[in-house]
């Protein structure tokens, strides 16, 4: 696989990332739909297969980045590297806001509750335009081998 193929399968592979996420969310809010008897059968489920499928996309980004590093393109290994690494953290920030939410839905009137939900929504946003920003200076750095011919 060329080099422009790689670099052309990792953005594919981070535009899987953002549908998963999308599936992971609405398969939240259907669970926090069902409450006060939460359908958690279903949620587990769920819960199996996104991460099932985030372990996929993680092993294919790094094999990218592997064959990245070990043609000499350290730059582009580095960043796609970093941005493997803030979707992990994304990850665990994900789960972190669904319990927050699920535990404000559970009592609305714990105030507290809201305020951990609202802050673990900003840092979950300020990761999000991080990995954004990664993806736009990966995008520059490989800038010359994506123009290349194959």
């Amino acid at each position: 696989m060329s080099h422009k193929e790689l670099i052309k399968q990792f953005f594919t592979l981070q535009e899987e990332r953002v549908k998963t996420y999308r599936t992971f969310d609405s398969g939240f809010k259907e669970y926090l739909e069902s409450a006060p008897d939460y359908d958690f059968p279903s949620y587990r489920q769920l819960v199996h297969d996104i991460t099932q499928k985030f372990n996929k996309i993680s092993s294919d980004v790094i094999t990218i980045e592997t064959k990245f590093r070990e043609a000499g393109y350290t730059s582009i290994a580095e960043l796609i590297r970093k941005i493997q690494l803030k979707g992990k953290e994304k990850l665990e920030l994900t789960a972190q806001f669904q319990i927050a939410q699920q535990n404000s839905a559970s009592d609305p009137s714990y105030e507290s509750k809201a305020d951990e939900t609202t802050a673990v929504k900003l840092s979950l946003q300020k990761l999000v335009d991080l990995i954004v920003e990664l993806l736009e200076e990966l995008k520059y750095e490989a800038e010359d081998i994506l123009l290349e011919d194959t």
